[in-house]
């Protein structure tokens, strides 16, 4: 199959789909997957938690406050679980990958299931205007909450996601998709309610395929989003690669020495290494790309939710600490949050406002 976005000038374009930029993904086969269960049959892996994921009532009441707010929200991340995270800016509402269902599966019967319920229910959400989506894996690209998403009172939010999406989408409902290759960007008009908005597509060291036939052919990505008074990093989902080096190099003019004020940093689903290091950091890494783009404060997402690899529900927080230590890095800077929890962030030049709530 062709892929109808190839730009033969674009390094990571492919005639039939799509490629990173420093270390090409290959799709691991039937021998290595069970290879890896084999494994982890015989170790006994994953344990058990150690003790449960810390879960907290929301903050409704401000989440709703702030929401009405316009112009005078205070930037703001919620942890709802797993990749998914409310975040509040400039008189936006913004949803990360949002997931939703009970199983992160083509189907709700078998697959992954939650192990913790959303932070924030869909029905508690204000109206979310954007919607960033990384890319198409079911863990990241929930049917069943882009569908509700697109029923939302008030009309369905914008999509903005890499090449290759629109499609699907807009036949979940979802009319309003902006696609975009990596550096391209697109700009959130401002108006009496809103500040303008630069949102870029960024690399991200992954790989993509709803089924078994269509690895690579649509587009993965990072997002980097400049507002006046937040600029703020969404990893998707990610492995560690020099690209989180480049990122900080081509928006360092923007920034005049701040660095973003917030990025959210995945950290779990990464063992076996041999197996996962391609695709996804572990926290030491995580760490790494917390230097590497110069980042003021971060929140830890892709953990304690589903079961995906062979590291306990809760190691990977366990993991970040001793990660920071390493690194004579402040954990306060880059923070593990409870489901459901919400961290404020200082409006950018303004880092006397305490960054949590």
């Amino acid at each position: 199959m062709k892929n109808p976005h190839y730009d033969a000038t674009r390094r990571h374009h492919r005639p039939d789909g799509f490629q990173n930029t420093y270390l090409p993904f290959e799709r691991k086969g039937l021998r290595e997957l069970l290879r890896w269960r084999w494994q982890a049959w015989r170790q006994q892996l994953p344990r058990p938690p150690q003790q449960p994921i810390a879960v907290v009532a929301p903050d409704l009441g401000f989440i709703a406050a702030n929401a009405a707010a316009g112009l005078a929200m205070q930037p703001a991340v919620t942890w709802i679980g797993h990749i998914t995270t409310l975040v509040q800016f400039g008189g936006w509402n913004l949803l990360t990958d949002p997931v939703f269902s009970e199983r992160c599966s083509p189907v709700q019967w078998a697959g992954p299931r939650r192990h913790t319920p959303p932070g924030l229910a869909l029905e508690a959400l204000p109206r979310i205007d954007v919607v960033l989506l990384s890319h198409n894996h079911y863990d990241h690209m929930d049917e069943a909450s882009l569908r509700a998403l697109a029923r939302q009172p008030g009309g369905a939010p914008q999509v903005i996601a890499p090449l290759g999406h629109r499609t699907l989408l807009r036949r979940w409902g979802l009319h309003d998709v902006v696609e975009l290759d990596w550096w391209q960007h697109h700009t959130l008009a401002a108006d009496a309610r809103h500040t303008s908005a630069e949102i870029t597509l960024t690399p991200a060291q992954h790989w993509s395929s709803r089924g078994w036939n269509d690895a690579m052919r649509s587009l993965w990505g990072s997002f980097v989003v400049l507002s006046p008074d937040c600029h703020f990093f969404f990893s998707g989902d990610t492995g560690y690669s020099q690209d989180f080096r480049d990122i900080r190099r081509h928006f360092a003019h923007h920034q005049a020495g701040g660095g973003f004020d917030l990025a959210l940093l995945p950290i779990g689903a990464y063992e076996p290494r041999w197996f996962m290091r391609g695709q996804h950091a572990n926290p030491d890494e995580a760490v790494q790309m917390f230097e590497d783009l110069h980042v003021q404060r971060a929140v830890a997402v892709h953990w304690g939710t589903f079961q995906l690899t062979d590291e306990s529900l809760d190691e990977p927080p366990r993991a970040l600490a001793r990660a920071l230590h390493r690194h004579g890095i402040a954990p306060e800077r880059f923070r593990a949050l409870a489901i459901g929890e919400t961290m404020t962030v200082p409006r950018r030049g303004d880092h006397s406002v305490p960054p949590t709530r």
